[in-house]
């Protein structure tokens, strides 16, 4: 019930239909693949030339929500992958508190360049806040259209009534107008089905499935349930899934560059505050440390960097030296296999 599939991809970077890793070790031991790691995934790349190039239809669902969201890539005969992911949050309040600071300091006495033109406008009306939300489903789904075949997403739709007035129905709710701009990246991926929730419920309780109550438990009934029913729905095959193991993503988020601290130091002072590079190196890198392993970057202070685990971003340590990090590649997001006991 737990068997984790390995991506392929040819000598093109084409992906060709999962396998076991099983084959993909005989494969590795013979010299016919190399081994790489994508996105947090074991995949591997033939050196030689596929038997076949037969592709099943392959379906990815994809259960929306406000705090995790669920996705699983799933065909008629297999399971392959089933990810719950952290929703992207906290761009809202973050805009807010850009735009408070800017007009403070507009405040003071200072020398200061003249306001300029409203940038943040745009002209396709999405938020920041709506538009960060659905960037981050679409970077997954592009995600796994580099390691899978895919063939269909399939979508739970999500609804927003008007409220019959009229400066809320002129843009009819940030969620419609994300939802169509999402729906319109996501088939330049593959087509794309939608289903409404209480269509994928009835079909959940025909299969005899059942979905927990808790919406952050770290559980494959929590959100992949839905987004594997969805993946069903369009593909068939198998009544219950053959594997219900959990990868776990996070979005990893920095505080954007800010000319100084939102509070004063002593003596008035103020001192630059965020960015994307710690000393040089790219934030999210992740890195080889002779004395905590593989572990990624995060901020600087006084001269020495912080390091975070790649799998939970519990911090490690503040005080490592630039000089005996070896970077390994740049990461964009945290990725957590959970282990067997929790896949039961």
């Amino acid at each position: 019930m737990s068997t984790i599939y390995v991506p392929v991809v040819d000598q093109a970077q084409h992906p060709l239909m999962p396998t076991t890793p099983a084959r993909a070790r005989r494969w590795i031991k013979s010299g016919k693949a190399t081994t790489f790691w994508q996105g947090g995934l074991f995949c591997v790349r033939l050196n030689v030339e596929p038997s076949a190039r037969e592709e099943q239809p392959l379906a990815v669902g994809i259960d929306p929500g406000s705090k995790k969201e669920g996705l699983v890539v799933a065909s008629a005969a297999h399971t392959y992958l089933n990810i719950q992911a952290d929703a992207r949050a906290g761009v809202k309040q973050a805009v807010k508190q850009k735009s408070r600071m800017r007009r403070t300091r507009r405040g003071r006495k200072t020398p200061c360049r003249q306001p300029r033109q409203n940038r943040k406008r745009s002209t396709k009306k999405l938020p920041p806040s709506t538009r960060a939300r659905w960037q981050w489903k679409l970077r997954l789904a592009t995600w796994l259209c580099q390691l899978f075949p895919v063939s269909v997403f399939v979508v739970e739709d999500i609804k927003a009534h008007p409220r019959g007035k009229k400066r809320w129905d002129q843009s009819f709710s940030p969620l419609e107008v994300g939802k169509a701009w999402f729906y319109g990246e996501l088939g330049k991926l593959a087509p794309v089905q939608t289903k409404l929730g209480y269509q994928t419920k009835e079909l959940r309780e025909q299969l005899g499935l059942k979905k927990t109550g808790k919406k952050t438990a770290e559980v494959w009934e929590a959100h992949c349930v839905d987004a594997w029913t969805l993946a069903y729905s369009a593909v068939g095959g198998r009544t219950m899934p053959d594997n219900t193991r959990l990868v776990c993503i996070a979005p990893l988020v920095w505080h954007r560059r800010q000319l100084q601290r939102l509070e004063p130091e002593k003596g008035g002072r103020r001192k630059p505050y965020g960015g994307t590079r710690s000393l040089g190196i790219k934030r999210g890198t992740l890195v080889k440390h002779p004395t905590y392993g593989k572990v990624y970057v995060g901020g600087t202070m006084d001269g020495k960097l912080s390091l975070h685990d790649p799998q939970t971003g519990r911090r490690l340590t503040q005080s490592a030296q630039a000089a005996r990090c070896k970077p390994i590649k740049l990461l964009r997001w945290r990725t957590r296999l959970l282990p067997l006991s929790a896949a039961k």
